[in-house]
């Protein structure tokens, strides 16, 4: 005679408990760790545009960086100047079509347990935050912060900077975003003439920027630079 295949691996007070119980809480407390993982500390996101290039890669077309950011680093103060940063978009800076949704159920739950990247927000980095007066540009093509001259070594063409003068005083509890790729990057500038203004509100921003995880020969671990310290 064939022995029967168990059911049950454990009990609930004195009730035997199905096997397939066991695995769907298992499941679920595996989702639900996650979802707390992805409001508090991480969550993963693609790069959909070329905006952040030489730092971020995202052809529309082929390869898109995928990162991974976290939150720790916002739990009681607002971003930095230098910082690269995801945030919702501000209020028309995403047009229809410029980013794609999870085309399944399964990478629906994937990303909403924030372990598939997700698209529908922006990336950009910090130039200038509440009270901050930015200006475009000095003599030799570099931006301005509260009157200093900053030398911007992540940019990918540093003469393609100057190329949209403006001089803006940033509001408090706001921030000042510019893409790396300064010839290709619809950012605060692209939306100075919008209700907003061009600025992102801080509660917009998402999380910081700490890793590149894939493609593999990308990866890497992002540093915040030394551009702005000496702007008061």
């Amino acid at each position: 005679m064939r022995p029967r295949l168990r059911t049950t691996v454990g009990r609930w007070g004195d009730r035997a408990v199905p096997l397939w119980f066991e695995i769907a809480t298992l499941l679920l407390v595996a989702l639900l760790l996650s979802l707390v993982v992805k409001s508090l500390f991480l969550q993963t996101f693609y790069v959909p545009s070329e905006s952040m290039e030489p730092t971020l890669t995202g052809n529309p077309n082929g390869a898109q960086d995928r990162i991974v950011v976290q939150k720790v680093s916002y739990w009681g103060r607002a971003p930095r100047r230098g910082e690269v940063v995801v945030f919702e978009d501000p209020g028309g800076w995403l047009g229809r079509g410029q980013f794609d949704d999870p085309s399944n159920a399964a990478q629906k739950l994937l990303s909403t347990a924030g372990l598939f990247p997700s698209g529908g927000h922006l990336v950009k980095r910090v130039i200038g935050v509440g009270g901050d007066t930015v200006k475009c540009c000095d003599t030799q093509g570099r931006i301005e912060v509260n009157g200093v001259a900053i030398a911007e070594p992540y940019v990918k063409d540093s003469s393609a900077t100057s190329r949209q003068p403006f001089d803006v005083t940033v509001p408090d509890g706001y921030l000042w975003v510019m893409g790396d790729n300064r010839a290709n990057s619809a950012d605060s500038r692209a939306h100075m003439d919008d209700p907003g203004g061009g600025y992102v509100p801080d509660d917009r921003v998402v999380g910081k920027v700490a890793f590149v995880v894939w493609p593999w020969k990308d990866r890497a671990v992002l540093h915040d630079p030394e551009a702005f310290a000496s702007v008061d």
